[in-house]
């Protein structure tokens, strides 16, 4: 701690010879140091809807920063759940760290330290960034890391915002049905899900093991153990929010089999007969015949008419 504010006292110091000022010290503000590389931080402020083309090609933006974020966060977070949680078994661990950095916890965060509005982002396309805010987060830390390494991204979600934003205990209490979130996510996108029980078994001390996959439009997505049915589907649709959060290669190979089997069955109804189509034929054919009779009978009519009329 004393060496951090011996760092902070030399870093006040240097700002006084800094022409952007304001922005060293709302960062300060926020994250309880000063920076000593600003572009990383003002590069996790922007959103790819505000890219910012490169001389050299390419696009500036925030993604690079929040995928680097990420990685540090689970961590950063990792270290301090085991450090509180001393004795706890390795699924509580996972469950209580995946809660804390989950999108709505982040965005949350986000939101209460002012990291929301700090944001550049295009407006047209604002409807579909309703996780800025934690995408935001995770580049802030990307950012943290690379300007002053793990043990500053480590002090500033232990000291700025675990206990300040983040209540570990209560939020380790805290339930949270991934199968639940998963089916809200297949349904939203109209993405068929199938869980299935793949394997039991007993461990070393006799007690039962399940193991639980999840299907996504017929692909194999991911598994889960359990010591009980529920238990594994948990950890299995826990497993596939995550690689749905992490991975847009493979959201996007889940679209393109929904959108094949949405072909294949629209195909299929088209071949198939339509039992009213198939019978307004003969009903036309009928009234075709009908019609036919009816001028064949006026033909025979004119023509007996003729006959009558040279008889006379």
């Amino acid at each position: 701690m004393l060496n951090k504010t011996f760092s902070n006292l030399i870093d006040r110091i240097r700002l006084l010879f800094r022409k952007d000022k304001e922005s060293y010290l709302c960062f300060y503000r926020m994250l309880g140091f000063y920076p000593r590389d600003i572009r990383f931080y003002e590069q996790a402020l922007l959103h790819k809807s505000f890219s910012v083309k490169l001389e050299q090609g390419g696009l500036l933006n925030n993604e690079r920063l929040e995928f680097l974020g990420d990685a540090i966060l689970d961590a950063v977070v990792g270290d301090i759940v085991y450090q509180n949680f001393e004795g706890k078994r390795e699924g509580f661990l996972t469950n209580t760290r995946s809660k804390i950095v989950s999108r709505e916890s982040l965005n949350h965060v986000a939101e209460q330290i002012g990291l929301s509005k700090l944001i550049k982002f295009s407006i047209r396309n604002s409807s579909h960034n309703s996780n800025m805010g934690g995408n935001a987060f995770e580049a802030l830390i990307g950012a943290i890391y690379l300007d002053r390494g793990y043990a500053y991204c480590k002090y500033f979600m232990e000291n700025r915002i675990i206990g300040q934003y983040i209540d570990l205990k209560k939020i380790s209490r805290k339930e949270v049905n991934f199968k639940s979130k998963l089916i809200e996510w297949s349904q939203k996108n109209k993405i068929l899900l199938r869980y299935e029980l793949v394997s039991q078994s007993l461990d070393e001390f006799n007690s039962p093991i399940f193991e639980t996959e999840v299907f996504l439009e017929g692909i194999s997505v991911s598994k889960g153990k359990g010591y009980s049915k529920k238990e594994s589907q948990q950890n299995a649709a826990h497993e596939s929010m995550n690689k749905i959060k992490k991975d847009s290669a493979f959201v996007e190979s889940l679209f393109a089999a929904k959108a094949l089997r949405e072909e294949e069955v629209a195909q299929t109804e088209s071949s198939e007969p339509n039992q009213d189509q198939t019978q307004m034929p003969i009903t036309e054919k009928k009234v075709e015949a009908y019609s036919h009779t009816d001028r064949l009978e006026d033909i025979i009519s004119a023509a007996e008419e003729a006959a009558y009329s040279e008889i006379e």
